[in-house]
């Protein structure tokens, strides 16, 4: 190995642990929640955490998984002129993140969500949202309406009317959010005929 690279790769390892255990916190998982989920003891991952244990891709990968981030999230690798966009996933508290998918300003905004449990609390504001459900259960409420969308089924609605999403349950919830800051609206193009409708979304 280079001698020039072998102190970035020390410093590349040593940010790995207190990354881990940030993601970990973030999440409000206990080590044991976290063993259970991905195969690897407490005292891994206690290891792994402190800087103790050397990282390795069989342990990495897993708990990359885990926490519903890329790999090099958590190996924080700095940037080799790959073109592709390397995703960063914001904390929105209480295990929660956002992951913006584009950044188009004034255009319709996409983004890959984790919902951790939270009260619900109406809002309304201006623009017209779609919800996907990736994983999960969501509740979401609409005015009067208060339904659960499974993975595959879809929502949307005008943001003007007094809404709120979350897990419809104790466990976190994954979706795709769309949302049109201007009041845009889905124009739909094609449609398999069998179809028919749009039988998982819930209109405004």
């Amino acid at each position: 190995m280079d001698a020039d690279a072998e102190p970035e790769l020390a410093e590349i390892l040593d940010g790995i642990g207190p990354r881990l255990r940030a993601l970990r916190r973030d999440r409000r998982l206990t080590l044991e929640a976290l063993a259970e989920d991905t195969g690897i003891s407490v005292s891994t991952l206690s290891r792994l955490e402190s800087g103790r244990r050397r990282p390795t891709l069989d342990l990495l990968i897993p708990l990359a998984r885990a926490h519903r981030v890329a790999l090099d999230q958590i190996v924080a690798a700095p940037a080799t002129g790959d073109p592709r966009v390397h995703l960063k996933p914001r904390s929105r508290g209480r295990g929660s993140v956002l992951v913006p998918l584009t950044q188009y300003p004034g255009r319709v905004q996409v983004f890959k969500q984790v919902l951790a449990q939270r009260e619900p609390k109406l809002v309304t504001h201006a623009g017209y949202e779609w919800l996907y459900v990736l994983a999960g259960e969501l509740r979401l409420i609409l005015g009067e309406r208060d339904v659960t969308l499974r993975p595959g089924e879809v929502a949307e609605f005008d943001t003007h009317e007094p809404h709120w999403f979350g897990p419809a349950g104790a466990d976190a919830v994954e979706i795709l959010h769309l949302f049109g800051p201007h009041g845009d609206q889905a124009v739909v193009r094609a449609q398999s005929p069998r179809e028919g409708g749009t039988g998982g979304s819930v209109g405004a």
